[in-house]
């Protein structure tokens, strides 16, 4: 069962999120401030906003849901297709909505805070590099990478002849995005570790430093997963199936 957390609308907007940072994406949504306009007791906030009070509980709990992945799941044994589709509708899909969001986030940090934070024009340039390098990185493994993926699996499982496959193999292409892409994702990665101190913040820090830290630290976990998901397991059992079928070729 998901785990759901009670939102308690007598807090203020700023005590709801610093109890947890993922309802400042819906605060943001509604344009309530929760930093430091955040004073307001909820019921308050949102008549200033003309937002719907029990509406706004929902999408709060909503967004506070726990949905804990098991260590257990081995996903070197999932069918090679499906581990593609999970790579899609669960990291792809992320990235999409989640980029556009952090970079705003950290847009918004660095205005008012870059005179105290002088790294942080630096880290700025460094998410909308990550932004504009991941969407047709992804494209890229949507429309040409995994569909022969699928085909070579395809092949694979039933035997077919290679024949029927594209006249390419797939090494040049993945060994070209796991040197040359992924390389430069995790130096982005890395940078904005290093920047951000591991995204710590100190202890006078305002709410809208540690929303933004827990969303760069939320973002690095997702692309660390999803890199070793392709780099460990997906593009190397892909290469091996192709290896096979190119040496069994008639």
């Amino acid at each position: 069962m998901l785990k759901r957390k009670t939102i308690d609308k007598n807090q203020t907007v700023a005590a709801i999120v610093n109890n947890d940072y993922r309802t400042a994406d819906v605060f943001r949504k509604h344009k309530i401030e929760y930093c430091c306009g955040g004073k307001y007791p909820l019921p308050i906030a949102c008549e200033m906003q003309g937002v719907n009070e029990e509406q706004l509980i929902l999408e709060l709990e909503a967004a506070t849901r726990e949905v804990n992945t098991s260590n257990t799941l081995d996903f070197s044994s999932w069918h090679i297709d499906f581990l593609t589709d999970y790579i899609v509708n669960v990291h792809h899909h992320y990235l999409r909505k989640a980029l556009p969001g952090i970079r705003d986030y950290v847009e918004s940090f660095a205005e008012g805070h870059r005179k105290k934070y002088t790294y942080l024009d630096e880290l700025q340039k460094v998410v909308v590099q990550l932004q504009r390098s991941f969407i047709p990185h992804l494209e890229e493994e949507e429309e040409v990478i995994f569909p022969y993926i699928r085909q070579i699996s395809h092949a694979y499982y039933s035997r077919e002849s290679y024949a029927s496959l594209l006249v390419r193999t797939l090494r040049k292409p993945v060994e070209d995005m796991m040197e040359h892409e992924h390389s430069t994702t995790a130096r982005m990665l890395q940078s904005m570790r290093s920047l951000t101190n591991e995204y710590s913040t100190p202890e006078n820090a305002c709410l809208n430093h540690r929303v933004t830290f827990h969303k760069l630290k939320e973002l690095d976990n997702d692309i660390v997963q999803h890199l070793h998901l392709e780099n460990n397991i997906l593009f190397p059992r892909a290469l091996a199936m192709e290896k096979e079928l190119l040496n069994t070729r008639s």
